[in-house]
């Protein structure tokens, strides 16, 4: 796409003779904006765009593709900082955009033996015969609120633990918290019910499904962006990485529900796990709650391929790993400590839930 297109637009009216007011009749497109295509002061909808292949004869995509050059030169020439974050979104940019993502998902050694550890313990797991008891309900409640307090946690929340369980089970105010701390606890909470519901059910992974994670977790906390796609820019704070222009975001997360499709039978579900989140997370698809509705995302698909949870803790110390190993991917496209730091959490599960249910002998 060596000229802008304006250019491409005009000389392809004057390629096939075709005077202005003929190009109007045809595609039923004002003469004025016709003429404004042309001088490079107006991009053309995608409406118009379907009009104008259509008259030139010539392919949608083709044409398509040179209003998504023009839209994406308009929004890096009006911003102060467009070359810079263009730089630092290419690699991230084609990493997303790469068709044969499956030949970027490699198995090193390292992630080969974790797994291999993964999938060990959880045959021991299987193996231990536990009937439907307080103890096993007890068992399940205690990492639910682990998962809770630590997801909370990871996005600032200041209740410890024992005030995240009081706040849930017992319904009590803790003095000194926000009302919105108080609510992060409850509806997170609420949103792990919604996903056990989800597995008992066998309800497959899709857009409603991630929706209504969101509508819980922002429940109350922002009702106006609850649940729905974010239709302005942001900004992670502390990270370089930056999230997609918003008019992007529909056909990013088309993109991301057709990579769980193509590969949900394929991938090992650990790792599987981990897309999802780092994926919708690097998207960030919403104002706000991005990070608690990836990590519901991530423990949704390992509970529906019977693993437990991983519990990413939310200290100082693994919340800058976690962080570090989510810039890794988006910024240079190296998953793989990410997907070790899901390993270890999916086996911390693993080897308390066998001690917790393993009898004595």
């Amino acid at each position: 796409m060596k000229i802008p297109l304006h250019t491409y637009l005009k000389n392809k009216r004057v390629e096939q003779d075709l005077k202005m007011r003929e190009v109007v009749a045809m595609t039923g497109i004002d003469q004025a904006l016709i003429s404004k295509f042309e001088n490079g002061s107006r991009i053309p909808t995608d409406d118009q765009i379907i009009s104008l292949a259509k008259c030139f004869e010539i392919p949608y995509n083709e044409l398509k593709k040179y209003q998504l050059v023009e839209k994406v030169y308009e929004i890096l020439a009006n911003e102060p900082y467009g070359f810079e974050a263009f730089m630092a979104a290419e690699p991230r940019i084609a990493y997303l955009a790469n068709k044969k993502i499956v030949d970027q998902i490699q198995v090193t050694p390292d992630i080969k033996v974790a797994l291999e550890r993964v999938d060990e313990l959880k045959r021991e797991l299987q193996n231990i015969k536990v009937e439907k008891s307080i103890h096993l309900q007890k068992v399940e409640e205690h990492f639910a609120l682990r998962f809770t307090y630590e997801s909370n946690k990871i996005e600032g929340n200041t209740l410890t633990l024992s005030e995240t369980m009081m706040v849930i089970k017992e319904g009590i105010t803790i003095s000194g918290k926000s009302v919105n701390e108080h609510l992060e606890a409850i509806n997170h909470s609420e949103a792990i019910e919604l996903l056990y519901d989800f597995v008992d059910r066998k309800i497959d992974f899709s857009e409603y499904v991630l929706l209504q994670f969101h509508g819980l977790i922002l429940r109350g906390i922002n009702r106006a962006n609850a649940g729905k796609y974010r239709n302005v820019n942001v900004r992670i704070l502390g990270a370089e990485h930056i999230p997609p222009e918003p008019y992007l975001i529909t056909k990013l997360m088309e993109e991301y529900f057709d990579f769980y499709k193509a590969m949900h039978k394929s991938l090992h579900p650990v790792l599987l796990a981990a897309e999802m989140h780092e994926r919708l997370v690097t998207i960030h698809p919403f104002i706000d709650g991005n990070g608690r509705s990836s990590r519901l995302v991530m423990n949704l698909i390992l509970l529906m391929h019977g693993y437990p949870m991983a519990i990413l803790k939310g200290d100082q110390t693994t919340r800058l790993r976690y962080f570090k190993a989510l810039e890794s991917v988006q910024i240079n496209g190296e998953p793989e400590a990410f997907y070790l730091l899901v390993i270890e959490a999916v086996t911390r599960t693993l080897e308390e839930k066998v001690h917790l249910l393993k009898p004595e002998l």
